[in-house]
């Protein structure tokens, strides 16, 4: 039994939690890839782990590699995905669940199709960056699997 009045129905689960995927791209030198969100989107400026939104009838790891394809031109094996961490935060009226995969191994170069720029940073110097509420959790998280 529910307490909703009369007539309204209640928002389903899948209209309040918004899947998104994100990655952390390790290179050799235990830096990880941040892209800086373009003006005229929502958090303009601040630096992210890139990734997206998982559309409907997508498993996160398939919307991570086209993410990843748009935003970065590469191509990240679906084995080479090890998922990491995950945060959760409010936003707005629907609630946001970050998941964070972890990868040493792509082709192609990354390049900022969809950010403002892209800067190679170790992860305890994050902290000093202006970051999304959701992913600053996932820093120390990150500094201790790296």
């Amino acid at each position: 039994m529910t307490n909703d009045p009369p007539g309204r129905s209640r928002p389903s689960s899948n209209d309040l939690i918004l899947p998104v995927v994100a990655a952390a791209l390790v290179d050799i030198e235990g830096r990880v890839l941040l892209q800086q969100r373009p003006e005229g989107k929502s958090l303009a400026g601040l630096w992210e782990f890139p990734g997206g939104k998982v559309e409907p009838g997508e498993t996160p790891e398939a919307a991570l590699i086209r993410e990843l394809e748009e935003e970065l031109a590469i191509a990240v094996p679906h084995a080479c995905l090890a998922p990491a961490a995950f945060a959760s935060a409010p936003l707005g009226d629907r609630h946001l669940l970050l998941l964070l995969y972890i990868t040493r191994k792509w082709s192609g170069v990354p390049r900022a199709i969809e950010a403002t720029a892209l800067r190679w940073v170790r992860p305890t110097d994050m902290h000093a960056l202006p970051m999304p509420p959701a992913d600053r959790p996932l820093i120390g998280l990150l500094d201790a699997l790296i």
